[in-house]
């Protein structure tokens, strides 16, 4: 069992920075994929950005590409969701969740393949 532990969020302004950490009970994260998700009020919850942390490759979703950026720290079992020029549309719920398998479907942020997920932590963007 993968324990995901989240970290950071908050209140912050238009414009803002944030950075969320998301990490993981596991000897090691090799050959997992790692997402970022994000749940508005009122909305489903919706794909952000996943990693593969064996080799790095990213992909992100339409709405935050240039302003996201997703990251891993291998010796921590960490990974990090880099949030610049926040806007209110960013207020949401984000989840980090882990697909010990690898996929192109987790890469691509498919949710029903991830079997580990965080707590979720708030995230609200004044304007």
């Amino acid at each position: 069992q993968v324990q995901l532990v989240q970290s950071g969020g908050g209140l912050v302004q238009a414009g803002d920075s944030l950075r969320l950490s998301c990490t993981a009970s596991v000897h090691s994260l090799s050959g997992y994929v790692l997402g970022w998700f994000r749940q508005a009020p009122g909305k489903d919850r919706d794909f952000v950005a996943a990693i593969r942390w064996s080799g790095g490759s990213t992909n992100y979703a339409d709405s935050i590409k240039g302003r996201f950026s997703i990251s891993r720290d291998n010796a921590k079992n960490t990974v990090y969701l880099q949030m610049n020029y926040l806007k209110p549309e960013d207020t949401a719920i984000y989840y980090c969740a882990a697909d010990p398998w690898s996929t192109e479907a987790t890469m691509e942020g498919r949710q029903i393949e991830y079997d580990y997920w965080g707590q979720g932590t708030q995230v609200t963007v004044s304007s």
